[in-house]
């Protein structure tokens, strides 16, 4: 007999504040309890140190987590110069400690260069990227380093904002799979001096920007209050909201939700699509698509009972 699930049905997409010392996981039981739901889940972790925008997917939303996990991000981060941790963040142990007071605002934007584009980048053994089953940051932690390889990450833009007594501000846009500390430990190693981050701030991840977060404080004090938290959930939609929409008509609705593909006029002619079913004066969210090299919509993930 299935386990029957603890909590309500809720769906949507909270755009939590993640704050400092914290992991995503304690934010998504802390979200979960308060909202009483039965489902919810992190759209990719931010470190205990980091701040800012962390999607949370309710219900059914979850089944189009992957498409925000994958999505472009953007970050500010300070890096201290002259100083290497364990980690490559200010988390770690002090491991190495060099003279950084010759280090010129000229140095940094000429090192910046080698971060933007398309690079190679080895993630850290502080990541939750897996090993046999294992997150590498438990590996890590018993000493053990294991053999990673290098991965194609893009840098759209890293821009110094500010830099002062042997600190650096940077504001990043990137790709899926970037690791900040990463790049401020090879910052680091390319001006001769080490470094770690000693803040991190996520400012966006896919559409989701700082615009569109919400607290844990504020979400505590309107529980307190009896206030409905639901108003701070966007609709399963915004999980893909930059993606085209595709409208479609009751007649092919209907073959959509059977799992079979459907000619729709004026659709992209190749890529993912939003499908939408007309309703009235607006629109339903039925789930994904891909547009199929015969120009035919095909389904791929659908919402329960669309």
């Amino acid at each position: 007999m299935a386990r029957r699930r603890r909590g309500r049905p809720v769906n949507g997409v909270l755009v939590l504040n993640k704050p400092q010392g914290i992991s995503s996981s304690d934010a998504v039981q802390q979200v979960k309890q308060l909202f009483g739901a039965q489902k919810v889940g992190h759209t990719g972790s931010l470190d205990p140190l980091a701040t800012g925008v962390l999607p949370l997917c309710f219900g059914e939303a979850t089944k189009f987590s992957q498409f925000l996990l994958s999505s472009d991000k953007a970050y500010w981060t300070r890096i201290k110069l002259g100083v290497a941790t364990e980690t490559g963040d200010s988390d770690g142990e002090v491991i190495a400690e060099t003279d950084a007071s010759h280090i010129t605002a000229a140095d940094i934007e000429a090192a910046l260069a080698q971060f933007r584009g398309e690079i190679m980048q080895v993630p850290s053994m502080y990541s939750a990227l897996k090993h046999n089953g294992q997150p590498l940051y438990k590996l890590a932690r018993q000493g053990i380093e294991v053999e990673r390889e290098a991965r194609c990450i893009k840098v759209y833009s890293n821009e110094m904002m500010r830099f002062e007594a042997g600190e650096v501000e940077l504001e990043l846009k990137c790709s899926k799979g970037t690791y900040i500390r990463t790049i401020a430990e090879e910052l680091g190693g390319a001006l001769g001096v080490g470094a770690h981050v000693t803040a991190l701030h996520r400012q966006a991840a896919g559409p989701f920007t700082e615009a569109d977060m919400v607290s844990l404080e504020q979400l505590r004090e309107e529980r307190e209050r009896g206030e409905s938290l639901d108003k701070y959930l966007s609709p399963i939609a915004s999980t893909v909201g930059q993606w085209p929409e595709v409208m479609l008509s009751d007649a092919t609705a209907f073959y959509v939700r059977q799992g079979q593909p459907v000619q729709v006029a004026h659709a992209p002619t190749s890529g993912w699509v939003r499908l939408s079913e007309k309703a009235g004066d607006g629109a339903h969210f039925l789930g994904v698509g891909e547009i199929l090299d015969d120009g035919r919509v095909a389904p791929r993930r659908l919402v329960a009972g669309a």
